[in-house]
């Protein structure tokens, strides 16, 4: 098992989802996201509150490379995502360390997120030749301004925690200690209200319109030699030589 849930109080209502594969700073593969999608989906109905945080000093470093050769890693991810986005009780990101690629896409799903001063969001894509979702770019849009979402998806700029907060892409910046004792206060409100909350602001959140052009770049670059070169030079611990093909 490489994620780890656990009941923070005898009644269950906050749980604690930990991803821990510390000798890969937590990044997730099919088998993590496949974990994750189940303990999200299968929470217990006493679940007023869910934690997802990383073991050994980093919350998720992003997608494991040597096992990611196509879109269907994409596919699998988009639904992780959109799991902790329709959970019934809030979610909370507890980011310690790096949280870069799909680490920052599983934060951002996240209703709300604390994180170290010291921590880093980021997205590095375009060192790597591939693309996140759609949802992923209006997501990042509506939590860290469009600015932000630009430099971090365009220019593969790293945010550290203290610049997430200061931006509103993390609500508080914390100990994870202090992170689960937000939790356990939250957990306390009354669950149908926030439940009714969380519906209202998600169905504020319209997906974005499927857009032929969108999908072509989608494809164009989860099939590119690009993406083959990028993956290689990763995993060859080498400068990448994209060619935009």
């Amino acid at each position: 098992m490489t994620v780890h849930v656990d009941a923070r109080d005898p009644q269950g209502r906050v749980r604690i989802l930990t991803i821990d594969r510390p000798q890969r700073r937590n990044a997730v593969d099919h088998e993590t996201l496949d974990e994750l999608h189940h303990a999200v989906t299968h929470a217990p109905a006493t679940t007023r509150v869910l934690v997802l945080r990383g073991a050994g000093g980093h919350f998720c470093a992003g997608a494991d490379l040597t096992g990611v050769e196509g879109a269907g890693f994409a596919d699998r991810l988009r639904d992780v995502l959109q799991a902790l986005r329709g959970a019934p009780f809030p979610t909370l990101a507890a980011v310690d360390g790096a949280a870069l690629g799909a680490g920052t896409q599983l934060a951002i799903a996240c209703d709300i997120r604390t994180a170290t001063p010291a921590a880093s969001f980021g997205i590095p894509a375009a060192k790597l030749g591939l693309v996140v979702d759609h949802w992923t770019v209006a997501r990042l849009v509506r939590e860290a301004g469009p600015g932000t979402a630009r430099s971090m998806l365009l220019a593969a700029e790293v945010l550290t925690g203290d610049d997430a907060h200061r931006l509103g892409l993390v609500q508080r910046t914390c100990a994870p200690d202090e992170a689960l004792a937000w939790a356990d206060d939250i957990a306390t409100k009354a669950p149908l209200t926030i439940s009714g909350h969380k519906q209202m602001l998600n169905a504020l959140e319209r997906d974005p319109v499927a857009d032929p052009a969108v999908a072509r770049a989608w494809a164009a670059a989860w099939g590119s030699a690009d993406l083959q070169e990028g993956l290689a030079a990763f995993r060859e611990r080498r400068p990448p030589r994209f060619e935009g093909r």
